[in-house]
């Protein structure tokens, strides 16, 4: 019961936008306390559990009710200091104070996100299928953000291997974008897992793509590029990732792109001539991953989270 309580005043916060969330975030990490946090906002101590009419619990029922409506519709809320919430995205500034899932969730270490242009070449969508059909082979989760092009044959190619894919979306959990891959998100939240940052009934916005890649690359292992111009989303991905510290693997047919040639030049960006060298690649950068997390958890055996 308790955290459902903390979830709820999390939401309470996120629902009122009484700031920006990362500040939210902030400010909880700061205190050690999501209550205190929800008290500064809305009220006392003494409002929060004696005035049943309160700003604070009005904005609790709220809350309740959202955490509610999801459950019914199996769509699962995890806040940021959950055990259950994705470790990666720990590592990340763009952390999200909480994240909207469908399907199983599970420790996704080994996870490489394959993305590329919306209006992708046959070539393209043939190259990301080949790709994501080899990392399921492997074992590894296929990771993109179930737009249409090189986003949706990676995960249709996954999903076929019988793999296990995971959609990171730029709407909220209740809705599609674009629509006609309403059945194919459907059957990731069936066969793996779909994810969402934003609130379930957000709509699609000119922000919210580029803080989905954000995300994207913060849950991923490495970002695969497989074929973008100069004003595609994935060329935020491949910038963000290496702000995470996140490698990026390029085709060498990318190259073609200046934006490409210019990021080839960058550390934790590597240029691939084929698929044997492409695997060669995420070999090692999963192997590196993996010793990272196993390196982190031993060091946060002995830390008492707050909450």
């Amino acid at each position: 019961m308790r955290r459902d309580e903390e979830r709820a005043a999390l939401l309470a916060l996120l629902l009122g936008k009484s700031g920006g969330w990362s500040r939210i975030v902030e400010d909880i990490l700061d205190t050690d306390s999501v209550w205190t946090v929800l008290e500064r906002t809305f009220g006392s101590r003494d409002a929060l559990f004696d005035v049943a009419d309160s700003p604070v619990e009005r904005a609790l029922a709220r809350a309740r009710a959202l955490l509610e409506q999801c459950e019914s519709r199996g769509v699962a809320v995890r806040a940021f200091w959950e055990d259950d919430y994705p470790a990666a995205l720990r590592e990340i500034h763009e952390m999200p104070p909480v994240v909207f899932t469908r399907g199983e969730r599970v420790d996704d270490r080994r996870a490489i996100a394959v993305v590329g242009a919306r209006r992708a070449s046959p070539r393209g969508r043939e190259i990301a299928s080949n790709i994501a059909e080899v990392l399921v082979d492997r074992g590894v989760t296929v990771v993109s953000g179930l737009a249409a092009g090189i986003d949706t044959a990676a995960h249709t190619a996954a999903l076929r291997r019988g793999g296990r894919t995971v959609a990171v979306i730029g709407t909220g959990i209740n809705r599609c974008y674009p629509r006609e891959n309403r059945r194919l998100q459907d059957e990731i939240a069936e066969r793996g897992m779909v994810l969402s940052q934003f609130l379930p009934d957000a709509p699609p916005t000119r922000h919210s793509f580029p803080m989905r890649n954000a995300v994207m690359s913060g849950y991923a292992a490495a970002t695969v590029v497989v074929e973008a111009g100069e004003h595609s989303g994935a060329r935020i991905q491949a910038r963000f990732a290496l702000k995470h510290g996140r490698p990026v693997v390029f085709p060498r047919e990318l190259l073609a792109n200046q934006w490409a040639r210019d990021y080839a030049q960058r550390p934790g960006v590597y240029v691939v001539a084929g698929m044997a060298d492409l695997m060669d690649i995420v070999d090692d950068i999963l192997a590196e991953s993996a010793m990272t997390a196993d390196e982190l958890v031993d060091s946060l055996e002995t830390v008492e989270l707050g909450w």
